[in-house]
């Protein structure tokens, strides 16, 4: 049997993936500072949850002893303290990796861009962010890229803004809906005749599982991007949210002034005005060298899939 750790199953893209695992028979360990707590948060999970902190190398490795993969998808809960924890999380994970010899599976962001890699980003499309978190995941992919020179393999697979029924960091349940209350409104970020890239979470797990089972024809370090949802206008998914609920709910646009007056306060609306910058220009992501590896990628209808994030997130 496969083994893999998972770094962050206990959230959106982490716990998709581990479940993709799962489903193709891998056993699944899970690194948490709190085992008890995500196994009931994630109970559908059948991983072996281990306890440790993705900040100690020492806790990473052990948990990665006898695994063929790592998927580092860890992150700060609420956007704390970014610059002192993403790199020291992902240098543990290298080293882990380093000891074990697995792959390191990572999902990576469109925050790594600039306006001027705009309107398609390929994965040879420069990389010259102007925001602190973009910076950061720069430095995080350049640590993958030199640490494959070690033998250290790595593989990134970037998707657009994500949504899902277990995802909470997003634009679409942060922001454009309320969790746990029925749906009465939509905040838009940007406008809605401009053209935008998501990522469905269980699409953009199964992905990723086509893409490792191609080991054969994977560099040491390599990067794929995942067209996912792109919506020509973004009123395209505004339209699927009213027509899963039912009803032509009105749309408004996000209040940036109102964000920025008390950004210096609340560290997600200092998060999301960093990255307003995303939804000011169309954005969607060339797969070409994806599907030339695997295929057509995982597409679930757009309506399925909002509908079934919808009801994880207790709006239907």
């Amino acid at each position: 049997m496969k083994t893999a750790l998972v770094i962050g199953a206990s959230g959106g893209v982490g716990g998709e993936a581990a479940a993709a695992l799962l489903r193709r028979g891998w056993r699944v360990k899970a690194l948490n500072r709190n085992p008890v707590s995500a196994a009931k948060k994630r109970s559908n999970l059948a991983v072996e949850w281990i306890a440790g902190d993705a900040m100690r190398p020492a806790d990473v490795i052990a948990a990665a002893q006898g695994a063929g993969l790592i998927f580092h998808g860890a992150n700060p809960p609420g956007y704390r303290n970014w610059p002192g924890t993403v790199v020291p999380m992902l240098d543990a994970t290298i080293a882990a990796a380093r000891t074990s010899g697995a792959r390191i599976l990572f999902p990576g962001t469109i925050y790594n861009y600039g306006p001027g890699a705009f309107p398609i980003l390929h994965e040879d499309s420069p990389q010259h962010p102007h925001t602190r978190k973009g910076k950061l995941r720069v430095a995080m992919e350049r640590r993958l890229e030199d640490a494959a020179k070690d033998g250290v393999r790595s593989v990134i697979i970037r998707i657009g803004d994500f949504f899902g029924p277990n995802a909470a960091n997003n634009w679409l349940s942060q922001g454009m809906v309320t969790p746990g209350k029925p749906v009465t409104r939509i905040l838009y970020p940007g406008s809605l005749a401009i053209g935008h890239a998501w990522g469905y979470l269980p699409d953009v797990a199964e992905t990723m599982m086509r893409v490792i089972e191609r080991e054969d024809r994977l560099a040491h370090f390599d990067r794929f991007h995942m067209r996912g949802h792109w919506f020509a206008q973004g009123g395209e998914l505004v339209d699927s949210i009213r027509r899963v609920v039912g009803k032509k709910v009105p749309v408004r646009r996000m209040p940036w002034l109102a964000v920025g007056a008390v950004s210096p306060f609340v560290a997600l609306f200092r998060e999301m005005l960093e990255m307003r910058y995303l939804w000011r220009e169309p954005l969607q992501l060339d797969n070409t060298k994806l599907e030339a590896l695997i295929g057509p990628e995982s597409h679930t209808p757009v309506d399925d899939a909002v509908r079934t994030t919808l009801r994880g997130l207790g709006c239907l």
